[in-house]
């Protein structure tokens, strides 16, 4: 009986973890992948490598933080959650988690 609740567990652990990134690329194709796309105002395009490995390597917590509040940088600007005022921290969040997921 036990075995079957950790295998229960487990089975519901790896639907939530598909649903969290599923999330994160609904996000993305809500509205950030119309810059993150093409490059628009200095973005990033997602799955450009070179692009992002200097923004990955200063961490987790900067990225949302200039996704959330919005960033002025050499190359670009990104707005306070991309435009979307709407978006939650937390969907934001999922959506940065896909495009680096998609850049590294």
């Amino acid at each position: 009986m036990k075995k079957q609740f950790a295998v229960i567990g487990v089975a519901l652990l790896g639907f939530a973890s598909v649903s969290a990134h599923a999330d994160g690329a609904a996000v993305y194709n809500s509205g950030c992948m119309a810059c993150h796309t093409t490059g628009v105002a200095g973005s990033p395009k997602i799955g450009d490598k070179e692009a992002w490995v200097e923004r990955i390597a200063q961490g987790m917590d900067l990225l949302y933080e200039h996704a959330i509040v919005g960033f002025q940088g050499k190359t670009g600007f990104m707005p306070p959650k991309g435009g979307f005022a709407h978006l939650s921290d937390d969907d934001v969040k999922l959506a940065v988690d896909h495009m680096v997921e998609q850049s590294q």
